[in-house]
């Protein structure tokens, strides 16, 4: 009688430390895929920490880009990555301009400081508060019948900046514009509009971004 009992208690045993193995499965399972939805958040972006202000001083760059070369900007950022056709056709010395400073690391770890939803995204400045610039500015006058469609990468300036002036400043289109033709056309998204869609929905009405969306790196590819 004994004997039974003993193997009764060891058959119990072997099944609580059954189920305790399966329990400790489940959490620490459920705690993997907690730190993967916590970490890439639940709109695909990942949760970044706010980069430092850059001090940027460049000389204008000198014309590298010739006209109607096939040209494109890679742009990595915490939510996915987007690609920008450069137009060096209608505008070679803002796209030779805008590959020059991805070219400098000028837009590595640098925010998309404004965000408008159902209008644009803005990045490019060092100092990450809509203030700051490369040092430098160039002039080229966009054409009067110049539309900004969605997905048209453009150079942002100041009210009182004359046409086409442009520095580091970019913003991307995301619903077309009624814009007057005043801001340089570096080029139109050609691959990832998905990403820029997903970067306007985190921007309040105040224009200001919902969390920090890093540009982590800017790449320029050239056939």
């Amino acid at each position: 009688m004994g004997e039974q009992v003993d193997r009764r208690w060891i058959i119990l045993a072997v099944f609580a430390v059954a189920a305790i193995v399966v329990v400790l499965a489940v959490v620490l399972s459920r705690g993997d895929d907690g730190d993967s939805t916590a970490s890439a958040g639940a709109d695909g972006c990942e949760e970044v920490e706010k980069p430092a202000p850059k001090d940027v001083s460049l000389e204008a760059p000198k014309q590298t880009i010739e006209r109607g070369e096939a040209v494109t900007a890679v742009v990595k950022t915490s939510c996915g990555s987007f690609e920008i056709a450069l137009d060096t056709e209608q505008a070679p010395k803002t796209a030779n301009s805008f590959a020059y400073l991805a070219e400098e690391g000028v837009y590595d770890d640098l925010i998309f400081h404004r965000i408008a939803p159902g209008f644009v995204i803005q990045g490019g400045d060092p100092q990450g508060t809509g203030l700051g610039d490369a040092g430098y500015s160039i002039d080229e006058k966009p054409p009067g019948d110049l539309e900004y469609t969605k997905g048209t990468v453009a150079m942002a300036k100041s009210a009182t900046d004359p046409p086409g002036r442009s520095s580091s400043q970019f913003f991307v289109v995301t619903a077309d514009s009624s814009l007057p033709p005043e801001y340089a056309v570096a080029g139109h998204v050609s691959e990832g509009m998905d990403v820029v869609t997903r970067i306007g929905k985190l921007g309040t009405p105040e224009e200001k971004p919902k969390q920090t969306v890093l540009i982590e790196e800017v790449t320029i590819e050239k056939e």
